[in-house]
């Protein structure tokens, strides 16, 4: 009997791993945007020494796990697992890191939701004793997004209002079952939502109805109200999908209006540094969160979030071939308290 399931989708953990330190590296762009000052470290360029995109991405993403573990004195030998994705084919960024670090690894591909589905699943292996210490870490890159899933940077292309900038930069959290907190407290895991949408340069309403879909389901599985919560923050749906996601969630009794932030959003200025409808990719949600929301976590500004990371499960392939953009969308509650 599943003795921590609540409701469809919730389990709710009996031994709260607590996220005893963080780490948030970020490129240029994001390093000027409204949260520079909450960042570890901002890079002067997008290559970082290294002689293409793919690669300064997996450096990223590795020095990341790295900064976080000699916050928490502690070096990879002590780490349990790592739980750790991004946005490339075959995850390269992070299997490559992960053959750096030798930590016992999980790879993850969640899309842009990957920071909480990491985020999820390692609070579950401490929480279920079959960990003490893991580290969940996400990353994205502009410049190797872009010629993933869109059009080569040489193209030149006119983006679409609708458009958002995948975020260059990964974010880093040790889990551990000592600590003094913050604590992950409950898991929603997500379900894959289709609106049908098929436009690339159009993802937050990809999104939307699955972050919605999954924020009800917490409220109804936990019977937790949006009262109960300081923030509810989600991952990358920027302008275009918060509004929608917002407009779903009234629709179904909860009014999220007044706690309500987006990553996306967040994270730059969209008039000054034209990034049109806002930020997206792995790194969105997880340096939102390593840098400025644990900070706010631990200061005491914020008691209770949930944070909602966002994806756009995208195949460029399979959209060339005429199929739609599935969404999904995994929740974590994090508390100053058990």
């Amino acid at each position: 009997m599943a003795q921590k399931k609540l409701g469809k989708q919730t389990v709710v953990l009996e031994n709260p791993p607590s996220i005893i330190s963080t780490a948030s590296i970020v490129g240029p762009k994001e390093g000027d945007g409204p949260l520079k000052d909450y960042f570890d470290l901002i890079l002067d360029d997008d290559l970082w020494g290294e002689d293409s995109w793919e690669k300064c991405e997996s450096k990223i993403q590795q020095e990341a796990v790295k900064l976080a573990l000699s916050k928490a004195k502690m070096v990879p030998s002590q780490v349990d697992y790592l739980f750790s994705g991004d946005l490339l084919n075959q995850i390269i960024s992070s299997s490559y890191a992960a053959r750096q670090l030798k930590i016992p690894f999980f790879g993850l591909y969640g899309a842009c939701s990957t920071k909480t589905e990491s985020l999820s699943l390692g609070a579950i292996a401490i929480d279920g004793g079959f960990a003490d210490n893991v580290v969940c870490v996400t990353s994205s890159h502009f410049s190797t997004a872009e010629r993933q899933y869109r059009f080569p940077l040489e193209h030149g292309n006119q983006r679409p209002l609708t458009a958002q900038w995948t975020v260059t930069g990964a974010g880093a959290s040790v889990l551990s079952s000592s600590g003094n907190g913050p604590y992950i407290t409950h898991i929603t895991t997500g379900r894959i939502i289709d609106p049908g949408i098929s436009n690339a340069n159009n993802m937050g309403p990809a999104m939307a109805p699955a972050a919605a879909d999954t924020i009800v389901q917490h409220f109804r599985d936990t019977g937790l109200k949006p009262e109960n919560y300081d923030m509810i923050i989600t991952g990358d749906l920027a302008t275009v999908g918060k509004e929608i996601a917002e407009e779903l969630i009234a629709k179904e009794g909860y009014d999220v209006s007044e706690i309500f932030m987006d990553c996306g959003i967040e994270i730059f200025d969209s008039e000054r540094q034209d990034t049109h409808a806002g930020g997206s990719g792995c790194g969105c949600s997880a340096v939102v969160f390593t840098g400025y929301l644990y900070k706010a976590l631990k200061s005491g500004k914020y008691r209770r979030i949930m944070l909602v990371s966002t994806g756009a499960l995208l195949s460029p392939t399979i959209i060339q071939q005429g199929e739609s953009i599935p969404g999904i969308a995994h929740a974590v509650t994090i508390s100053s308290e058990k």
